[in-house]
């Protein structure tokens, strides 16, 4: 369950660092509203998923799904670079997070 929770929590934060493009200085109403919420709830979910899981684990976990997430929704909704060395950092990163997976004994 904690798990679960975790990759909620890895979800909403997509969401939270998209919304601070949107929101454009938290100068559109509904972006800004979107930040504030989908921020407090990815801690908010963090914060429950390391009473159960270690902390380095699902910190790590956590930002590094935020940063495949953002990286991989920038290459298509921004039409930003998928250049071979942006791509094979993306695929290091989420090897690194199934290798922290894969080390946890919950």
């Amino acid at each position: 369950m904690a798990w679960l929770i975790l990759f909620s929590a890895g979800c909403v934060e997509i969401v939270f660092a998209l919304s601070l493009k949107y929101n454009q200085g938290f100068t559109k109403l509904l972006p800004s509203i979107i930040t504030c919420l989908s921020g407090a709830g990815s801690f908010g979910l963090l914060m429950w998923a390391i009473k159960s899981l270690p902390l380095g684990t699902a910190y790590a976990v956590w930002t590094g799904m935020g940063a495949v997430g953002v990286a991989i929704m920038g290459i298509i909704l921004f039409k930003e670079s998928m250049d071979w060395i942006r791509l094979l950092s993306i695929t290091l990163v989420i090897i690194g997070i199934i290798g922290l997976k894969l080390t946890d004994n919950n």
